[in-house]
């Protein structure tokens, strides 16, 4: 009797061993339904179904709507009247750079010399000359706006702190890029070949040792250059010399058109100063020019997505 009973129970524990397995599997629903999730779950080797396009495209104008409302935000932190567009993707390919008329030399395979970078995008390009002003607000605020700009530099300025620009170049997630404005800021049509090449190179070579990159764009100090310019800059691997259409200070905006406007591609100069040589901060200018680009329905792209 004893050895008989013991096979019932043990039968009936493997039994009971089985059921709950089998709920566990299951997971303690009846066939067909969801579970605990109340969602049917995907089949042994199956992804959960994709996205449809509805959902994605719902998904990406809430993403824009929040990224927008936080550059809202960073506008009305640092006193901007309306907040910044968004410039568009860059285009795959740069478009063709080529000298603007009326500023040709007689050499030809030259860098060209420009004021406007061929586009039919309401774009415009933001640089910053010399680098004599060393404002950390300027830095803060153009990366909290995610504004992109260009820094062209001159040697005798920044030489007393070339970590500002290093903390600068980085920035930025894309990076903010460093160009040639020459060792000294001379009138270069009035040097030598030798000298020249001396002004343009050097400065080639201070930025490439300090900041780890050798700029490919250069711009003469005041806009002046000569054919010897533009040969020796061509020398030590320059590939294009922009200038400027447009001009930015904390109190008005100067203008090189006959219609005293923006147009689609035009660079925007302005430079490192402060209050001592002008009306008013770096952060201060930023906002003006801002203000002017934004009303007439500019972004500010990345030049050297074009260049």
């Amino acid at each position: 009797m004893a050895k008989g009973h013991s096979r019932r129970l043990l039968g009936a524990a493997l039994l009971v061993a089985a059921l709950t397995s089998t709920a566990a599997c299951s997971g303690g629903s009846e066939p067909g339904s969801a579970g605990s999730s109340g969602a049917p779950a995907p089949a042994a080797g199956q992804q959960a179904p994709a996205k449809t396009a509805a959902q994605l495209a719902r998904e990406k104008k809430a993403a824009l709507a929040k990224r927008r409302a936080a550059r809202a935000a960073v506008a009305k932190k640092w006193g901007l009247k309306l907040t910044p567009l968004d410039a568009p993707a860059p285009p795959r390919t740069k478009p063709r750079i080529t000298t603007r008329k009326g500023f040709e030399t007689d050499g030809t395979g030259l860098p060209p010399v420009f004021t406007t970078v061929p586009t039919k995008e309401k774009i415009v390009f933001l640089t910053i000359d010399d680098g004599a002003e060393k404002d950390p607000a300027l830095i803060r605020m153009m990366s909290e706006l995610q504004i992109p700009y260009s820094a062209f530099l001159s040697d005798y300025v920044v030489n007393d702190d070339y970590p500002y620009f290093a903390r600068m170049r980085t920035s930025q997630p894309r990076g903010v890029a460093l160009h040639n404005h020459t060792l000294n800021h001379k009138y270069l049509p009035g040097l030598s070949y030798a000298r020249q090449k001396r002004e343009i190179c050097g400065m080639q070579d201070v930025i490439e040792k300090k900041y780890g990159e050798r700029p490919e764009l250069f711009r003469p100090p005041y806009g002046n250059y000569n054919e010897d310019t533009l040969r020796a800059a061509k020398s030590c691997g320059v590939k294009a010399v922009p200038l400027w259409a447009a001009e930015a200070f904390p109190d008005h905006m100067e203008w090189r058109e006959w219609d005293r406007d923006l147009h689609p591609g035009d660079i925007v100069l302005t430079h490192f100063r402060g209050e001592e040589d002008w009306k008013g901060s770096m952060p201060d200018m930023i906002r003006r020019v801002m203000n002017v680009i934004t009303s007439k329905g500019y972004a500010v792209a990345k030049l050297e997505d074009y260049v």
